[in-house]
């Protein structure tokens, strides 16, 4: 079947913001705005935004207006119709994460630029925030893949983080030694700013590990 108009439109406006290389924020041209450039209706123009905000690629603020989301240049969506999480799926993110991250750190340590440390070590605080509390301006592993140089391995890293967000929570909930978390955090970001690939490399997998551990000690999840 051919596209709808509404899909075309969803093209149109994704190529606005790539065009003008907008980022996650950034705010993007109101409904009206876009019904008058593309000599359509309103309601037409805001189908197709719906359908946009339901992938992440924007969101609306009441009040403010429409702005480009999160997930703009994501490949990979969480299914928003998952199955409720066990402590087997938490564990076997965590094994995905101690094929993943190692090697990561290892690209990190040799890779890193003063900008990619100087982020690396504002996210490292972040495992002080307990659960629960305020979302993060910097996650400590996404910035530690970004450092890698290659924008498809902070990608991978992020989309599986995202998909997997539940878990993901879980893990914080289980591994609950804040300042433990924060002191391996900031192991790690050392061994990068000291280009020390081994080191980078082998803390990331002691860190995710003891992790793995805290969460295998911890009872079924209820």
């Amino acid at each position: 079947m051919p596209p709808s108009l509404s899909d075309r439109l969803t093209e149109s406006i994704l190529q606005i913001i790539w065009e003008r290389r907008l980022s996650p924020g950034d705010p993007i041209p109101s409904a009206r705005e876009l019904a008058k450039k593309f000599a359509i209706t309103t309601p037409t123009v805001r189908e197709a935004l719906r359908k946009l905000e339901a992938t992440g690629a924007v969101e609306f603020r009441h009040g403010s207006g429409t702005y480009v989301g999160p997930t703009i240049n994501n490949l990979i969506l969480a299914n928003p119709h998952r199955p409720p999480i066990t402590k087997e799926s938490v564990l076997q993110l965590i094994s995905a994460r101690l094929v993943i991250e190692p090697a990561i750190a290892w690209e990190s340590a040799l890779a890193a630029r003063p900008e990619n440390v100087e982020r690396l070590e504002a996210a490292v605080t972040n495992a002080l925030v307990p659960p629960g509390g305020p979302a993060f301006a910097l996650n400590f592993h996404v910035e530690l893949a970004a450092a890698a140089g290659n924008p498809l391995l902070a990608e991978v890293l992020t989309s599986l983080l995202k998909v997997r967000v539940r878990e993901q929570q879980q893990i914080r909930q289980l591994y609950d030694n804040r300042q433990r978390d924060h002191e391996e955090h900031r192991a790690i970001a050392d061994a990068v700013r000291k280009h020390d690939a081994e080191a980078a490399q082998e803390l990331t997998r002691q860190h995710l590990a003891n992790i793995r551990t805290a969460v295998r000690a911890a009872p079924e999840l209820s």
